[in-house]
């Protein structure tokens, strides 16, 4: 039997990308600074985690080597723990034109972004009138609040009140090519933002913008609002067939865990399974695994790394998350069966000691185990798609038109 298993920390970055000064991140790194600062004491928190940072499984799998191929990695900064049999471990560059979510898995996934998204400018107002008007008369709203770039919680706590009091809409966008459109679950009603992010979306496809995200909340007052998990993104689909599509196509399954289906306009994907926070979206991965058939693949998403402490620039929150996630791998692994691949990887970085609020342009490690052959080092990849070129060749697939698989490299017989 042999089955594939891709799990997206998402915005776990580990420095180095060839492109970083481009994007004004030369010397980002998201793995390195939190397990530096956990290493100073300075992610010690009290009942919750201190010392050095405590990932036994995935450096059994090969964290360490994977994130030293792509930046220089002092292995002081973790506590230690001996390498598994067949780990294989490696890192990689991105081609993708951008550092936004779409683009890094539709790259995992064989097919690199290789064209402009549209981007909203930094200005107040940030969308153009007619945009706005548009919104407004098509989704016959009494207006709109935001229209600004802002983080998501902090413009909640601004502007949540007067969303309630008024009906109006909060919308706000980032570095990202994105339309964000914030509304109370209950005072504006959560069907009616899916609605309005659908309206929204058809507007902004002459824009060429990459994804328009519902952002629910529930709560009274900026003291408690809070949002919540029935966030849902809208995006365009990628731009050619990705090794999903190939395989629903030939028959086999591809189960979306979190917002996998979201990200790739539910094309390609057979089946989706969502969950409340990382915890909940292991459980849902750990069910897919022990549903998977021959030749089925299941893509999971873990998110609260990236929008719960990366963009919040919580080093220590993020130290604590990755711990936890890290106690789960065991539960993974007692799944695999001979000749399935285990994958863990990331889409971008978000490195929560760098400046601002946004992703990270970052080489993301590969690493993980091919049950039963002999694993070992890929090496340095030149493209995220060399991930998606090994599922393929893994599940007996054709290779496609990008990247290049180091199936080959992991899969012998020891």
């Amino acid at each position: 039997m042999k089955r594939a298993f891709v799990f997206v920390l998402d915005s776990f970055g580990v420095g180095g990308a060839a492109d970083a000064q481009h994007f004004r991140d030369e010397g980002a790194n998201t793995f390195l600074h939190i397990a530096a600062a956990c290493a100073s004491g300075r992610c010690d928190r009290e009942g919750v985690r201190a010392g050095r940072l405590c990932v036994p499984n995935m450096t059994s799998l090969g964290i360490q080597q994977a994130a030293d191929r792509a930046c220089s990695f002092d292995a002081g900064f973790l506590a230690p723990a001996p390498l598994a049999p067949s780990a294989f471990f490696g890192a990689s560059d991105e081609i993708s034109s951008g550092k936004d979510t779409p683009s890094g898995h539709w790259e995992i996934a064989g097919v690199p972004v290789l064209f402009d998204w549209g981007y909203f400018p930094n200005t107040i107002p940030t969308f153009p009138h007619f945009l706005t008007e548009a919104i407004i008369k098509d989704a016959n709203l009494p207006g709109i609040l935001g229209n600004r770039h802002a983080s998501g919680t902090e413009i909640i706590a601004e502007l949540g009140g007067a969303h309630m009091s008024s009906g109006k809409p909060i919308l706000y966008t980032s570095a990202d090519s994105v339309l964000q459109i914030a509304a109370h679950e209950e005072h504006f009603g959560l069907e009616r933002l899916y609605e309005l992010c659908l309206i929204a979306r058809r507007l902004v496809d002459p824009l060429n913008i990459g994804r328009v995200i519902a952002r629910p909340f529930v709560g009274d007052s900026p003291e408690n609002f809070e949002r919540t998990a029935n966030r849902r993104d809208f995006s365009v689909p990628p731009p050619e067939p990705t090794v999903l599509d190939r395989l629903t196509e030939r028959g086999s399954r591809v189960i979306g865990i979190g917002k996998i289906g979201d990200i790739f306009a539910h094309r390609g994907v057979s089946e989706v399974r969502k969950g409340a926070g990382n915890m909940a979206l292991f459980d849902a991965a750990l069910d897919a695994m022990a549903d998977a058939g021959d030749g089925d693949l299941v893509f999971a998403n873990f998110v609260d790394f990236d929008s719960l402490y990366g963009h919040r620039r919580d080093v220590a929150g993020y130290a604590a998350a990755l711990e936890a996630f890290d106690r789960r791998i065991p539960e993974a692994l007692v799944l695999l069966q001979p000749g399935d691949l285990f994958l863990l990887t990331a889409d971008h970085g978000c490195d929560p000691s760098w400046p601002g609020t946004e992703h990270t342009r970052e080489r993301v490690p590969i690493f993980g185990i091919a049950k039963g052959n002999r694993g070992g080092p890929i090496g340095l990849r030149s493209t995220f798609s060399d991930i998606g070129q090994t599922v393929a060749e893994h599940l007996g697939m054709a290779a496609g038109p990008h990247g290049t698989s180091f199936y080959p490299s992991i899969a012998a017989d020891a």
